[in-house]
């Protein structure tokens, strides 16, 4: 189970992509994995076959826990446990189950009955976030849904089947036979006793945990990072004249957001002061070569998620935005990739059009550093002995001292400014 944030303890397992005798090859998409932020796509990081796999679909799982074997390319038929394991390198194994036995034939498990086992009460009912979310938008008991996924678990597809059907259910579909743990996982602790779904929302719960994720996650940042603030006022005037040209060339549909620029010239300015782009991990300064933008999205339901556009110092002003649009769009159908969640190398947040003025950020730990961008608003400003007005935006810069400091953020936030003055460059 790898570790999708600094705040995850553990994920359930919704869906595996894969089956044993499977050949994958890196970047794969091998399971579905349920966090509190969202259900995340897990990527595979070996080339190789699925020799086994180790937990059920519906089991909830610490961080660490081996989630299924792979042998390389390069290894032997095993005889011996785990050549590969599906988890990123950056998660310790403590805790880990131990892996089991290659050559010993796994217990049987009957295959489910008509239709999907009824929950016991209080049990979770197996069904992505997305998919509890348009339930509960419908107003329909997730109890009524077949859901088609591993083991019973309900997808996005199958809320919508129910509302188009009025509730016909479609003939059982085969369920695979998924290998049986070896050793007991602890039960998931209750806070609070269940109660009936009729008393709230489904998505309540979603929220919480959510909101949970984020107070976890930010009182960890204030706590360990020592920030420093910077922040500087940008003439936008330059680049809103380039994007209103470059969008008169363009449909609506393949029009720039103003983000885009945004985002390209902190990508440029990161090349310039590569320092801020990176971690600090095991207490020492890592700085990375490849930029990957963390944006902050909001969610429809509420909450906050800041998924990576990947390599994002390699794309054009239309590449990003096509990237900025799919991650938009996968984030509030609850679809992102693993890499997406724990490779962000920088946040990026703008709150600009909720009329904030200024954005003092909280670093997202193990990253060093978060730039923010406020509304742009018309102000006074003089140039060459002239004064005149001119659209204005605040950046503002959240870094950690242990990494960088305030002469390196500032030479970063001037090298952004630069940019902007010559979005053609871009």
């Amino acid at each position: 189970m790898p570790s999708l944030g600094s705040d995850m303890t553990a994920g359930t397992l919704v869906e595996w992509m894969v089956k044993p005798g499977d050949r994958v090859k890196r970047g794969d998409i091998i399971a579905v994995v349920d966090t509190d932020k969202a259900a995340i796509e897990i990527e595979v990081f070996e080339d190789g076959v699925v020799e086994e796999l180790c937990v059920q679909v519906g089991r909830t799982v610490p961080v660490g826990t081996v989630m299924a074997i792979i042998r390389t390319d390069a290894a032997p038929v095993a005889t011996e446990p785990v050549s590969s394991i599906a988890m990123t390198e950056s998660v310790p194994t403590v805790g880990a189950r131990k892996a089991p036995e290659l050559g010993k034939a796994p217990p049987e498990e009957p295959f489910p009955s008509a239709g999907p086992p009824a929950a016991a009460e209080g049990e979770r009912i197996k069904a992505s976030p997305y998919a509890r979310r348009l339930a509960a938008e419908r107003s329909l008991d997730l109890k009524t849904i077949l859901g088609t996924g591993e083991a019973g678990a309900i997808h996005a597809a199958d809320v919508e089947r129910t509302v188009m059907t009025g509730g016909t259910q479609p003939p059982k579909p085969a369920f695979a036979a998924v290998v049986a743990e070896t050793t007991p996982v602890a039960p998931r602790e209750e806070t609070a006793p269940a109660r009936p779904a009729t008393e709230r929302p489904v998505g309540t719960d979603y929220q919480a945990a959510m909101r949970r994720a984020i107070a976890a996650a930010m009182a960890k940042s204030n706590r360990e990072i020592p920030h420093y603030y910077l922040q500087t006022r940008i003439d936008m005037s330059r680049t809103l004249r380039w994007l209103e040209s470059e969008n008169l060339k363009r449909s609506i549909k393949e029009r720039i957001l103003l983000a885009v620029p945004l985002l390209r010239a902190v990508a440029m300015a990161l090349e310039e002061v590569p320092e801020l782009n990176g971690y600090w991990m095991d207490d020492r300064h890592q700085v990375q070569e490849s930029i990957n933008i963390g944006f902050a999205i909001s969610l429809r339901q509420g909450g906050l998620i800041t998924p990576a556009i990947l390599g994002a110092d390699q794309k054009n002003v239309d590449e990003l935005m096509e990237a900025l649009r799919d991650l938009i769009t996968r984030t509030r159908a609850a679809r992102l990739r693993s890499s997406e969640m724990t490779d962000a190398t920088i946040t990026v947040t703008s709150l600009g059009d909720l009329g904030v003025e200024t954005v003092y950020g909280v670093i997202y730990p193990p990253q060093v550093a978060l730039v923010g961008f406020g509304k742009i608003m018309d102000q006074p400003w003089a140039e060459n002995g002239l004064l005149g007005v001119r659209p204005v935006i605040t950046a503002t810069l959240a870094g950690d001292h242990r990494a960088t400091d305030g002469r390196r953020g500032g030479q970063f936030l001037d090298c952004l400014n630069r940019t902007l003055q010559e979005p053609s460059k871009l």
